[in-house]
């Protein structure tokens, strides 16, 4: 593990209301590969030609930009390397745990069978020693009963106004959703979502994106009107401002990003995201938070991109991280 910043204790429970974390946990590949056994239904992934050690050598100095940047605009960041070769996913830490200001910690179950090895005790661990961690909430014995809930990858939660966002998929059980709002205390919009050839959009956060007053959505790829309607209502009840992001923008990772609390607010994406925006999105944009690109293209072969990379770390430290040696 490497590079755990100090921040101001004001920062403690994130932004405004507690929704942007201040502090992140990544997971950095040896052994990336774009995962085989999610392409059936992850219409985001590409081939990569290149000999497999180029591909993970680029993912890994990926990460390692990314949390660069990241520590650059001044958020907390958690590496924790992956040096077995077992899971090509493990770059996308988001989907098997989430965090909470509350204390809570829960812990997902996976779709892909490759993928349930992704979940690491020492990385659980090293967040009840620094942090504090009331209670852990596992999900993942559902997975024996073939039901899934891929964390804030299936769900894009709005701390603030208590809503989780999700569109069907098979990697996201109705029930397990409502269990998990059930415990933690969140309200379930669930919406259909798919691309024009009619497959169902694998994750939520590649649609979409929710921060203390900002949303970006792909609404056009809800292609019910009465769901479309439900969701972009619910956002601007909740007083957010919407950018509806078109499905070239979305399939561009646009819809991919996250807020974060720095020196200041901040939109993490990738740079393919962010180069697809409109002049207009970006004046939009930067009224509430500054756009932070990087470049993640390998990364982005597997189908996800800034957004699945990061767990966001909503826990209140133990005690000021200044003092850790």
């Amino acid at each position: 593990m490497t590079g755990l910043l100090a921040h101001r204790e004001e920062k403690v429970d994130g932004g405004p209301a507690g929704h942007a974390p201040s502090r992140v946990v990544l997971v950095r590949p040896h052994h990336f590969t774009p995962n085989p056994a999610t392409a059936a239904d992850n219409a985001f992934q590409t081939r990569l030609a290149e000999h497999p050690v180029a591909i993970a050598a680029r993912a890994h100095d990926e990460v390692t930009g990314l949390a660069r940047a990241l520590e650059g605009a001044g958020v907390g960041v958690s590496v924790f390397d992956d040096r077995t070769a077992a899971t090509p996913d493990s770059v996308f830490p988001n989907n098997w745990f989430s965090t909470h200001p509350d204390g809570s910690v829960a812990l997902f179950p996976m779709y892909a069978h490759n993928r349930r090895g992704e979940r690491r005790t020492d990385i659980i661990e090293s967040l009840k020693r620094d942090f504090v961690v009331r209670r852990v909430i596992d999900y993942s014995s559902a997975e024996y009963d073939e039901r899934f809930l891929e964390g804030t990858g299936a769900m894009v939660l709005d701390h603030t106004a208590r809503v989780a966002y999700a569109c069907r998929s098979r990697r996201l059980s109705p029930e397990l959703l409502a269990d998990f709002c059930g415990d933690h205390g969140y309200d379930p919009v669930l919406f259909d979502a798919s691309d024009r050839a009619g497959t169902p959009i694998y994750h939520t956060n590649v649609l979409m994106s929710v921060g203390t007053r900002l949303a970006l959505v792909g609404s056009s790829l809800i292609r019910d009107p009465a769901q479309r309607e439900v969701v972009l209502g619910r956002l601007r009840d909740c007083g957010k401002t919407v950018i509806e992001l078109t499905e070239e923008q979305v399939c561009q990772f646009a819809g991919n990003c996250i807020e974060l609390l720095g020196h200041r607010l901040v939109l993490a994406m990738s740079s393919t995201a962010a180069s697809s925006l409109s002049r207009e999105q970006v004046e939009v944009i930067s009224r509430h938070c500054q756009v932070l690109p990087v470049a993640i293209p390998t990364i982005e072969s597997a189908g996800g991109s800034v957004r699945c990379m990061i767990a966001g770390n909503h826990l209140r430290p133990r005690t000021p991280l200044t003092a850790r040696g």
